[in-house]
């Protein structure tokens, strides 16, 4: 079961778009599962619709989350909004290779007729989340702490250090 569970039937698509708003205690089991300090809000409007043997699923997902500075651990209020084309698919005949084509990486099997549109959702945040964000105080953190600059941590930067603590 899903934080964020949403049990839709392929054969009775609402007419009009979904959307999906998580309660308060939903964002917190969301964000504790995906490494945030918090989710403020999430929410999806998704069009269902009947295509090539499956359901797609069409539409935008907004949310305000707080996460942490990958360097410096300070929290960072981030606004995200991705726009979410998913299909689900009845399940593959097991046993048959199976050669995927770009197209069919955003494909979720459904399982007799129903699919969890919530937890595609769920996903599609945590697929939207940058987890090496950086805040404005990451260069003076690292500073602060002895940490190397990327250019700095090079090879060749890495030998002439090594050069001069010889000296």
């Amino acid at each position: 079961m899903s934080e964020f569970e949403t049990i839709i039937d392929s054969a009775r698509l609402p007419a009009e778009p979904i959307t999906l708003e998580a309660d308060a205690d939903q964002r917190a089991a969301l964000a504790q599962r995906f490494g945030l300090v918090a989710i403020d809000r999430l929410s999806a409007r998704i069009t269902l619709s009947h295509a090539d043997g499956g359901v797609s699923a069409k539409g935008t997902l907004e949310a305000a989350v707080v996460q942490s500075c990958a360097i410096s651990g300070e929290d960072l209020a981030v606004k995200l909004a991705e726009p979410i084309a998913l299909r689900f698919v009845p399940p593959a005949k097991h046993g048959a290779e199976v050669e995927l084509q770009e197209s069919d990486l955003d494909e979720i099997e459904m399982d007799h007729g129903r699919f969890d549109l919530g937890e595609a959702v769920a996903q599609s945040l945590a697929l939207a989340i940058d987890p090496f964000l950086e805040g404005p105080n990451a260069n003076e953190f690292r500073r602060k702490a002895g940490l190397l600059s990327e250019a700095e941590a090079g090879p060749m930067a890495a030998a002439l250090k090594g050069l001069l603590k010889k000296d």
